[in-house]
């Protein structure tokens, strides 16, 4: 997965690793009633901020399951884009909405 952030980036295997801890975070943060609305707009806002790195996948072909070259490309986005989308509608309507 650290080949779909940009070379320019630094610290991309440690970025993956924190994302990840974000990730477990976010799904016990929306589990506490007390935090749930603050996590799911933090994590809204973490499915907006990740959403670059997998443009840049598309754009150079990653496979982030290979870490080569031979991704399905831009047209991965067609998927991706519209799954981020309902993510963040999830995350919303359950989270915040419904509160």
């Amino acid at each position: 997965m650290a080949e779909m952030i940009p070379l320019t980036i630094g610290f991309r295997v440690g970025i993956v690793y924190l994302t990840g801890v974000i990730e477990i975070a976010a799904a016990v943060g929306l589990l506490i009633d007390q935090i749930k609305s603050l996590t799911a707009w933090l994590l809204i806002i973490f499915f907006i901020a990740v959403l670059p790195a997998n443009i840049n996948a598309a754009m150079n072909k990653i496979d982030y399951q290979t870490g080569t070259n031979t991704g399905n490309g831009v047209q991965y986005l067609w998927f991706r884009v519209p799954l981020q989308l309902l993510f963040i509608i999830w995350v919303y309507f359950f989270a915040v909405y419904m509160e």
